[in-house]
């Protein structure tokens, strides 16, 4: 039977992105992203050069659906704002392995750069003045990801989704409003 080297490449990195957005890139072992993906630790090596390789592509791919998932609309940055919390809400992962990279590996982040720069030229028109574009995206992105990333007992006082995600959207709309 031939091997499918893209279908291996996938289950490596959907077993990488559960790795670690669990246990980062200094508690993820690499042994165990191969008995995840059913392959052996010789085609992590093979595909992407080792454990630093495989975290970077990791965070890139998993930022990079991101993008696809959730791109920024300028005409309705309230409403794209509302998009990034559910999409958080529905891929945690994404938020775990973003903040793992800044703490462990920020080069990790360094190819991302573009995608953050694109956004904020697309956003640039529609920044609240004298606010910049990237003060916008940077504030978006904090007030659409407190709640993942408030502490549990607070935001356990309220298991209420949906008026999670209405509050984000009216508070991205009052920093916006002139």
């Amino acid at each position: 039977m031939a091997r499918d080297a893209e279908a291996t490449k996938a289950r490596i990195l959907a077993a990488a992105t559960d790795e670690f957005s669990e246990h980062g890139f200094a508690g993820g072992r690499v042994e165990r992203i191969a008995a995840q993906a059913q392959c052996n630790v010789r085609m992590i090596y093979a595909y992407y050069g080792g454990k630093s390789g495989l975290f970077n592509a990791t965070v890139a791919e998993a930022l990079r659906r991101m993008g696809e998932n959730v791109p920024p609309r300028p005409e309705d940055l309230a409403g794209w704002a509302g998009d990034v919390f559910d999409h958080h809400q529905r891929f945690p992962e994404v938020l775990r392995l973003s903040m793992w990279a800044q703490l462990e590996r920020p080069e990790a982040l360094a190819e991302p750069r573009e995608v953050y720069r694109n956004k904020a030229l697309a956003v640039a028109t529609a920044a609240a003045r004298p606010l910049s574009a990237v003060d916008v995206l940077v504030f978006i992105y904090a007030i659409a990801q407190a709640w993942q990333l408030s502490p549990k007992g607070l935001t356990g006082l309220e298991d209420n989704p949906a008026a999670h995600r209405q509050s984000v959207v009216i508070a991205v709309e009052r920093m916006l409003q002139a």
